[in-house]
C-alpha cells in the first residue's frame, strides 16, 4: 500500500451515467429479491447505473440513513488522511490517557479490524454501551475511549461502534483545527463523487459519529461504493493509497474471515465472499436493519439495497446479490 504524499486537489464532478440493463431491472422489481421493507435499491456496473428502484414515499433524491454503513464511509476518509501522510495504520500511543497502561499497544490497524482489546457491548435492546454511546453520551468517542483493556490487541474480534467514533477523533485530531476537519468529508470525498445529499452528523462534543450517522440518497451510496470498486480512483485520478482498498478487505485473522481489515464485512446474513454465487473477492458495508452495499472490485459492481428490514423477517440480501450476479455473468 503505497501512500500518496501530499493535500488532495479538487476533482469536479461528472454527472452520474445512466444506462438502464433491462434484465436486472426486472431482478430487482421482484419482491421475493427486494425484501419487505424495502426503500431503495440501485446497482453500478463499471462506472454506469443499471438499475434502481424505490419504495413508496422515497426517491432518488431522498437521503436514507446508513447506521453502520457509515463506518465503511469514516475508514475510505481515513484512507485519504494516510494518502496525505497525516495518518499512519502503525501508530500507537493513540491518547494521552492511554499511555501508561495496556491501551498504549493498540494500534490505528487494529482499531480498523476491531481488534483493540477495548471491551465494548454492542448488543442493542438494552442499556448497553452502544446504546448508551449512541443515545444518551454528549462525547461517544470520549466514552469508548474510556473503556478498559480487556484482551490484548490484535488477538481478539470485538465488533464495536464505539471503536467507529474513536476513530473519527483520531481522524479529526489529524488536521490543524476542527473547521478543516468537518469541510474534509465534503470537499475531498462527496463533492468529487458527486454525492447530492451526503451528510455526516456529529455528536454534541463536536466529533463525526462515524459508527452510525451518515445520510445520503441510494445513488450516492452506490456511487461511494463504485469508487471503492474501482480502487479508490474516480475520473483516472486516485484520491486513496494503492493498494487500500485491497487492505480494507483483506479478511482480519482475529475475525476468522468475517471481517475485512478496515471497517468492511466479508460475510453478511450468513454468506461469505467466494460462497453461494458471491464472487470471492467482495465485501460489503452493512448496517442496521437491512442497510447493505455489496462491492466487487473485479466485476466493477456495486449493489445497493436500503430499507427498514429487521433480521426478524428472515429475509436475506445475498439472495439479491447473486440474483444480480448471475444475471451479469451466467
Amino acid at each position: 500500500m503505497r501512500p500518496a504524499h501530499g493535500p488532495i486537489s479538487k476533482i469536479e464532478a461528472q454527472p452520474i451515467d445512466i444506462a438502464i440493463d433491462p434484465a436486472i431491472q426486472e431482478l430487482i422489481e421482484k419482491l421475493a429479491l427486494a425484501g419487505p421493507g424495502i426503500r431503495a435499491i440501485v446497482v453500478m456496473h463499471d462506472g454506469k447505473l443499471i438499475a434502481e428502484r424505490y419504495g413508496p414515499g422515497f426517491s432518488a433524491q431522498t437521503p436514507l440513513l446508513g447506521w453502520s454503513m457509515t463506518k465503511s464511509v469514516m475508514a475510505t476518509l481515513i484512507g485519504m488522511r494516510i494518502a496525505e501522510g497525516r495518518m499512519a495504520l502503525a501508530r500507537y500511543n493513540l491518547f494521552p490517557q492511554w499511555k501508561t497502561d495496556g491501551r498504549s499497544q493498540i494500534t490505528l490497524a487494529n482499531l480498523m479490524a476491531m481488534e483493540s482489546g477495548l471491551r465494548f457491548d454492542e448488543n442493542y435492546g438494552t442499556v448497553t454501551d452502544v446504546t448508551r454511546m449512541l443515545f444518551l453520551e454528549q462525547d461517544m468517542a470520549g466514552f469508548a475511549a474510556s473503556m478498559p483493556l480487556v484482551t490484548a490487541p490484535a488477538t481478539h474480534f470485538n465488533y464495536s461502534s464505539g471503536t467507529a467514533n474513536i476513530l473519527s477523533r483520531l481522524f479529526m485530531q489529524s488536521f490543524e483545527n476542527g473547521k478543516e476537519a468537518l469541510d474534509f468529508p465534503m470537499h475531498a470525498l462527496f463533492d468529487p463523487l458527486g454525492l447530492s445529499n451526503a451528510v455526516l452528523e456529529m455528536d454534541a462534543s463536536g466529533t463525526f459519529a462515524g459508527s452510525s450517522y451518515m445520510y445520503a440518497t441510494a445513488r450516492d451510496w452506490a456511487r461511494i461504493d463504485a469508487f471503492l470498486a474501482d480502487g479508490g480512483v474516480i475520473d483516472g485520478k486516485r484520491l486513496l493509497p494503492e493498494g487500500f482498498v485491497s487492505f480494507m478487505a483483506k479478511p482480519s485473522q482475529a475475525s476468522l474471515g468475517r471481517y475485512g481489515s478496515a471497517l468492511v464485512w466479508r460475510q453478511i446474513s450468513g454468506v461469505r465472499a467466494g460462497t453461494e454465487g458471491i464472487p470471492k473477492d467482495a465485501f460489503w458495508m452493512f448496517g442496521h436493519d437491512g442497510q447493505s452495499v455489496m462491492i466487487v472490485p473485479s466485476r466493477k459492481l456495486a449493489v445497493a439495497r436500503l430499507g427498514l428490514t429487521p433480521s426478524r423477517t428472515g429475509y436475506n440480501v445475498q439472495n439479491l446479490n447473486a440474483a444480480i450476479i448471475k444475471a451479469l455473468y451466467p
